[in-house]
Formats: C-alpha cells, structure tokens, sequence
C-alpha cells in the first residue's frame, strides 16, 4: 500500500512540472511575437512597445506605414513633406520647377535659377549659352566671346594669334614662332646656329648643340682636351679621371 501511495504521488509532481515550467514564461502581448534570439518579445510590424503593450502606429494623413522597427514608423507620400512629427504638407512646386525623383522637394527646370522660393528664368545676352553648372555663371559666352558688363562682346584677337580653349586666362595664344608682347604677338627672332623653343619661359629659341648662349647670340664651343659635350650639348664636362681647372681638364691625381 505504501508503495502504490508513493507512485502515485511521483506521478502527480511530474504532472505538475509543466504547468509549472510555464507559469514562469512571461506572457507574450497582443500584436506581439516572441524575439527570433534571445529571450522575451517584441512588437509586430506598425506597433511600439509602449507599457508592457504594443499599441498601433498612428500614420497620418498623406502618408504610409515603413514597416521599420526604428524612426516613426511611417513616411510622407511622394509630394509631401513632413512637419511637426505628425502630419504631411503638400509641396508646392512654383512655376518653372518640377519634383525631384525622391519626391521630397522641388528643383528649378532648366533655364531657370532659384531665387529664395521661386524660379526666375535666366535671362541669356546674345552670343551665350546655358552652363548646366550648378555653381558658378548660369551662362557661358559662346567661342570668341568674352563677358563684360552682364554681355558676351567678341575677343579682340590680334594678328598672328588664335582663341585658347581654356576658359582662364588670357583668352588667346600666340601661334608657333610667335610671342607675346604688349598685347599683340610679334615675331621670335632667332639667331644663328638657333632653333625655336615654344616654351612658356625664355627668349622662345635655344642653341643648336655645340652652342652656348652669349648674350642674345650662339657660340661655338671651344671644347678643351679630354673634355666632351655634356648630356644638353650647350656645355662641357670632362672626361673620366680628369678635373676641370678653369677651362682645361686636367689628370687627377
């Protein structure tokens, strides 16, 4: 007898564990679901933790729920911006302008500039075009114009010259075998055993090799014994084991 009342007392407990076991589990709100780790829970989509509850997302007019668990759980529709944290505005677009891809603010059309909430057609002076540069001149004279004043006035271009591309600068460049002088460009002399040098810098001409500059001439080199023209051919080095002593290369020591 004493043996059956101990086995049916076992039985009773291990009854008794599960119901146990799950009064412990906390219980899991409405319009919740159990965390994918970790233990407790957390809201549905649209909902906030707010006391122990999940309580609806309140999505204003003009606007659509995110279904993201972070931010305020709704976003404006395209041509609405929000304000207050609560509500969405129409945007209004002015003349001359046209919603951005995102939908959240204007931009001017092109030929147009934005002047505090307005566009405002940009006015092109003859001989000039739109840049499409969002910062900087709204327009750019055309080739062999210049600005001056609000207008695009032709380039004086002097005589042996032609227009530079670049837009900095003086707009015009001597051509080959000229060089510039007051304004105008006028002819490279180049002396004899000479040759032209297009360089930005210098007389515009460089001696032949075998030649030094003196003055505004080409002279001959006088090269001593043991001696050679250098790598530019306009001076001498000397030789390998000789030292130069004034103008002779001497064995060394």
């Amino acid at each position: 007898m004493g043996f059956l009342v101990f086995v049916m007392t076992l039985a009773l407990l291990v009854m008794a564990l599960p119901a146990f076991a799950q009064s412990t589990v906390p219980a899991i709100p409405e319009n919740a679901h159990p965390r994918s780790y970790g233990d407790g829970w957390e809201c549905d989509v649209s909902y906030r933790a707010e006391g122990g509850a999940c309580v609806a997302i309140t999505v204003p007019a003009n606007a659509y729920p995110t279904n993201q668990k972070y931010g305020s759980g709704w976003a404006c529709l395209r041509g609405f911006k929000a304000v207050g944290g609560d509500s969405c505005v129409e945007i209004e677009v002015p003349a001359g302008a046209f919603l951005n891809a995102s939908g959240d603010r204007w931009v001017c059309n092109r030929g147009y500039r934005r002047v505090e909430g307005a566009c405002e057609r940009i006015e092109l002076p003859e001989h000039a075009y739109l840049s499409n540069n969002s910062y900087g001149p709204d327009w750019i004279c055309d080739r062999g114009y210049e600005e001056s004043s609000g207008a695009c006035v032709p380039i004086d271009l002097p005589e042996n010259a032609y227009l530079d591309p670049s837009r900095y600068g003086q707009p015009w460049t001597c051509e080959r075998g000229y060089s510039e002088a007051n304004g105008t460009c006028v002819a490279v002399a180049v002396p004899q055993n000479a040759y032209f040098d297009d360089a930005t810098y210098g007389p515009g001409w460089k001696c032949e090799r075998g030649f030094e500059l003196s003055g505004e001439n080409c002279m001959a080199i006088v090269v001593p014994e043991n001696a050679h023209l250098d790598r530019s051919g306009n001076r001498w080095d000397c030789d390998r084991n000789f030292d130069r002593s004034k103008e002779l290369c001497l064995l060394r020591d």
